[in-house]
């Protein structure tokens, strides 16, 4: 499939620090790009610049073959890109459907009539109808991350960009979420997801980008990827002689 963004020659600097350093790659309508890299590696950096939440100090944002680069997060969320954070957090005392609400309505611009509709699907998806009318904030990690999903999703995304919504998830918990990532897959959203849990990296996604000190290192199938010399002394760190 064509490619739904194209980040070129992306530059972000903190003071002196390069965060991202004349960074570009593409993702593919459709797919799920993972993004891996050591800590400090401007993942989550990244993220912010294509959600305009971080103005870049230099190259381009394409998304959907229009210049977004210059555009505010509001207008980039209405054009279709959502994201997740890496912590949850929800209005805590709203109820599970009045924080999808929200997302729908201020997010996706829809009226709060036709929203609701949509929501009882994205409910069902994410797994949280049965507790859709408790409040937010005594709901435990695992719905948490499901709502943080659920909330992305209610402002109707073609790309979702994840930040480790399996973080600090045990193993059968992960591999829920998992599931849930899949199946917005085939409901034909596109996908960037950080995380660093390998496993979920290699079961989940279609190519693995590596990134480290803000360049690009890899991108690819996942177990060459994985495999790569290059990427293990990256992300394990050389061994001292």
């Amino acid at each position: 499939m064509p490619d739904i963004l194209i980040a070129k020659n992306l530059r972000k600097n903190f003071g002196k620090l390069a965060a991202v350093d004349d960074l570009s790659f593409e993702v593919r309508g459709g797919e799920i790009l993972g993004m891996i890299g050591p800590n400090g590696a401007g993942k989550t950096t990244v993220f912010n610049l294509l959600t305009g939440v971080h103005k870049p100090d230099g190259g381009t944002i394409t998304f959907n073959d229009e210049d977004i680069t210059h555009e505010s997060p509001s207008k980039r969320c209405r054009r279709g890109i959502g994201r997740t954070y890496q912590i949850p957090r929800p209005f805590e005392k709203m109820t599970v459907f009045e924080n999808l609400l929200v997302a729908s309505v201020h997010g996706g611009g829809l009226s709060e009539r036709r929203a609701r509709g949509e929501l009882l699907d994205i409910l069902e998806l994410i797994g949280l109808s049965d507790v859709k009318d408790r409040l937010a904030g005594g709901l435990p990690l695992l719905d948490r991350k499901r709502l943080e999903l659920g909330r992305a999703l209610a402002t109707r995304p073609d790309l979702i960009l994840l930040d480790e919504v399996a973080g600090g998830l045990t193993e059968g918990e992960a591999e829920e979420v998992l599931k849930i990532v899949k199946e917005v897959q085939k409901r034909g959203v596109t996908i960037v997801w950080i995380e660093h849990i390998m496993a979920m990296m290699s079961e989940g996604v279609d190519r693995l980008l590596v990134i480290s000190e803000g360049r690009w290192l890899q991108c690819g199938n996942p177990g060459e990827v994985m495999c790569s010399e290059e990427v293990l002394e990256c992300y394990l760190g050389a061994e001292d002689d």
